[in-house]
C-alpha cells in the first residue's frame, strides 16, 4: 500500500499579470461552461445600462428644483415626487434584475465547471492521486470553483455597472462644466496606479493562502481518518500544536490580504476628497466671472458625489476580482491541464471467460524512488487457475497486481491479457475482467443494493444472489428496508467480517473473470475468516484467482505459489515443492507457524 500523499503545493508565479488580460484570458476559458446562459446575459445587460443611465438622473433633477422650485414659475408640485418615484422603481427593478441574472448564470457556471471536474477526476492518470492530497482537490472544487466563479461573476457585473454609471455621471458633468470635470479627470491616472500595485501584492497573498488552506485542511483529513492512532499514542497535543501554527500562519496571511485590499479605500478616498476640493474651489472661481445659477452648482456637486461611490466601489473590485481570479485559475488548470489516462481500443468479445495471463520481463520504478519495485518479472498464469503471492512487506506483490488494471504502467516490459498487451485494451474493457477484494474495504455512503451493484443499475434478484452467495442474506433480510437499506459512512457500523463479505457481494455481482484477493482475511478473527473463506470459494470458482495472503491456510491450496523478494520472483511451485526445497518460501512458513501466517 502506498504512503498518504502530501500536501500539493503551488507552483504558479508569486506575480499577477496585468488584470485585465487575466480577466480576459478566464472569459475566454469560462465561455464554454456559459453555453445556454445568453438570454439570461442579455438581461443582465440590458438592467445593468438601466441602471447607469438613471445614475446622473439624480443630480439632474436637482438644477430644475433649485432653480424653478422656489419663487416665481415655480414647477408644479407633482412633478419631482412623481420624478422620484419613478425613477427610484425604475432603479430597484433593473437592480433586482441584474442580481438575479447573475446569480443565474453564475451558477450555471458553477454547475458545469463542478460536473466537468468531477468527470476530470474519474479519467485522470493515477499520478494525481499521488501528488494531491484528498483534502486540497475537495478544497478546489467545492469551496474553490464556489468562491471563485461567484467572486468573478458578482465583481465584473459590479465592475461594468459601476463603470458605465461613471461614464453616464462624467457625460453629465461634461455637459454641465467640462472645465471642472478636467479636474475630475486628473485623480484617475493616480488611482490606477495605487490599485495595480495593490492587486499585485494581493495576487501574491492569495497564492500563498491557497497552500496554506490546502496544508490546514490535510492535517484536518488526516485526523479524521487516524482519530484512533491519534488518541491511542495521546498525539492530541502534538497535533493540535501542528493545527494551531498552520491556522497562525493562515490568520498572518488573511491579516496581510486585509490589509492590501483595504489600503485601496482611503487612498482613493483621499485622491477623490482632494478632487472635489479642487472643484469647489475653482467652481467659487468661475461664480465670481460668469454666471452660474445655483441649481447647476448643486447639480454639478451632487453628480460629483455620486461618483465617488461607483468609482470606491471599482477601487474595491481589485481585491475580490484578484482572489476570485486565482481561485477559478486553480480550479481549471484542474480541469485543463490534468492529464488523462491512455487508453488503446481492443475490446474482447466475450467477457466472461477468463484469459491468459503473461509478465515479460517487468519492469516498475515509481517516480523518485531509489529501487525498483519490480525487476525482471516473468510469469504466466494459465486461465482458471488459483496464483499465491508470498513474499515480506515491500516485495513487490501489490505492485505486481496494481500492474492488471493499469493503476500503474511497467516502465520496461509488458503484460498481456489474452495476448494482447494491457496498454491496447480500452480501459474500461480491461477493468471490467478484473474484480478485487482487498483487506481495505471501501463502502459508499449510500444502500446496500447500490454498494453491491457499483457502476452498475442495481438489479434486485441479482444483488440478493450476490448477498446469499456471499454468505449475507440473513443479515440483508433483517435491516429495516432490506437491500435499500443505508449502509452510513463507509459501512462503519458493519462488523470487519460483514464488509469483508459485502466486498465479496459486489465482486460476485460483477462477475470478473479474474479476481484478485489482497489479503483479504489478514485482519479478521478466526470465526469471520471461516465465513469469508466460504464467501471465497463461491467467488473464485471457475475463476482465474491472485492471492496476495500471508495466512497458511488461504495460500497452501493453490495451484502455483510465486516467492517474491525486492521486486524479483525468487521462488516457484507448490506449497509441498517448496517447503521441500528448504528455500525462502520454507523459512517464511517456518517464521510464520506459530501464527498461522507468512
Amino acid at each position: 500500500m502506498s504512503d498518504a500523499p502530501s500536501p500539493a503545493t503551488s507552483t504558479a508565479p508569486d506575480v499577477a499579470p496585468a488584470r485585465g488580460s487575466r480577466l480576459l484570458a478566464m472569459l475566454r476559458r469560462l465561455r464554454p461552461y456559459a453555453q445556454g446562459s445568453g438570454p439570461y446575459l442579455a438581461l443582465v445587460a440590458i438592467a445593468v445600462i438601466v441602471t447607469a443611465i438613471t445614475e446622473p438622473l439624480v443630480p439632474a433633477l436637482m438644477k430644475p428644483l433649485l432653480d424653478r422650485g422656489f419663487g416665481d414659475n415655480r414647477l408644479a408640485l407633482w412633478i419631482v415626487p412623481a420624478a422620484l418615484i419613478s425613477l427610484f422603481a425604475v432603479r430597484g427593478l433593473s437592480t433586482f434584475v441584474a442580481k438575479y441574472g447573475t446569480s443565474a448564470v453564475t451558477y450555471s457556471i458553477v454547475e458545469r465547471l463542478a460536473s466537468a471536474q468531477f468527470s476530470v477526476l474519474h479519467k485522470a492518470h493515477p499520478s494525481l492521486y499521488t501528488k494531491s492530497t484528498a483534502s486540497s482537490l475537495s478544497n478546489t472544487m467545492v469551496y474553490e470553483l464556489q468562491l471563485g466563479a461567484s467572486m468573478v461573476v458578482n465583481t465584473l457585473l459590479s465592475l461594468v455597472k459601476n463603470l458605465l454609471s461613471v461614464v453616464a455621471l462624467l457625460g453629465y458633468l461634461l455637459y454641465l462644466n467640462w472645465q471642472l470635470t478636467l479636474i475630475v479627470f486628473s485623480v484617475g491616472p493616480a488611482m490606477a496606479w495605487v490599485i495595480r500595485a495593490l492587486s499585485k501584492r494581493l495576487h501574491k497573498l492569495t497564492k500563498q493562502s491557497q497552500s496554506a488552506t490546502d496544508e490546514l485542511a490535510y492535517v484536518v483529513e488526516e485526523n479524521v481518518l487516524a482519530w484512533r492512532t491519534v488518541r491511542l499514542h495521546h498525539a492530541q497535543e502534538t497535533q493540535q500544536k501542528r493545527f494551531a501554527g498552520l491556522a497562525h500562519s493562515l490568520r498572518r496571511l488573511a491579516v496581510k490580504s486585509t490589509i492590501a485590499s483595504a489600503a485601496v479605500m482611503p487612498v482613493t478616498q483621499i485622491l477623490a476628497a482632494v478632487a472635489l476640493s479642487a472643484v469647489i474651489t475653482a467652481a467659487l472661481w468661475q461664480s465670481s466671472t460668469t454666471s452660474i445659477s445655483v441649481g447647476g452648482f448643486a447639480a454639478f456637486v451632487t453628480a460629483m458625489l455620486l461618483l465617488i461611490t461607483p468609482l470606491r466601489a471599482m477601487s474595491e473590485v481589485a481585491g475580490s476580482l484578484t482572489r476570485g481570479l486565482t481561485a477559478l485559475e486553480r480550479g481549471l488548470d484542474l480541469l485543463e491541464h490534468t492529464p488523462q489516462e491512455a487508453s488503446g481500443s481492443y475490446r474482447p468479445t466475450d467477457t466472461t471467460t477468463p484469459l491468459p495471463l503473461q509478465f515479460e520481463n517487468v519492469h516498475l520504478t515509481y517516480p523518485n524512488a531509489e529501487q525498483s519495485a519490480l525487476a525482471g518479472i516473468d510469469l504466466q498464469v494459465t486461465p482458471g487457475r488459483t496464483i499465491a503471492l508470498v513474499g515480506s512487506s515491500g516485495s513487490g506483490k501489490t505492485s505486481l497486481v496494481n500492474l492488471l488494471p493499469r493503476f500503474v504502467d511497467a516502465t520496461q516490459g509488458r503484460v498481456l491479457l489474452g495476448g494482447v498487451d494491457l496498454r491496447e485494451w480500452q480501459m474500461d474493457a480491461l477493468r471490467q475482467q478484473f474484480s478485487f477484494v482487498s483487506q481495505d474495504v471501501v463502502m459508499f455512503s449510500d444502500t446496500v443494493a447500490a454498494n453491491v451493484a457499483l457502476g452498475e443499475a442495481p438489479d434486485a434478484e441479482r444483488v440478493k444472489a450476490a448477498l446469499k452467495a456471499a454468505h449475507l442474506q440473513d443479515w440483508a433480510g433483517a435491516l429495516p428496508q432490506g437491500i435499500d437499506t443505508q449502509v452510513g459512512h463507509n459501512a462503519n457500523t458493519l462488523s470487519g467480517g460483514q464488509r469483508q463479505r459485502l466486498a465479496i457481494a459486489r465482486a460476485l455481482y460483477k462477475n470478473a473473470p479474474i479476481v484478485v484477493l489482497d489479503e483479504a482475511t489478514s485482519a479478521l478473527d478466526t470465526e469471520s475468516e471461516q465465513a469469508v473463506k466460504a464467501a471465497l470459494a463461491e467467488l473464485t470458482a471457475g475463476r482465474t484467482t491472485l492471492i496476495i495472503a500471508h495466512r497458511l491456510s488461504t495460500i497452501e491450496h493453490a495451484d502455483e505459489i510465486i516467492v517474491m523478494h525486492q521486486g524479483r520472483i525468487v521462488e516457484r511451485g507448490t506449497h509441498s515443492q517448496l517447503i521441500a526445497t528448504s528455500g525462502h518460501y520454507a523459512r517464511l512458513h517456518q517464521l510464520g507457524s506459530a501464527t498461522g501466517s507468512v
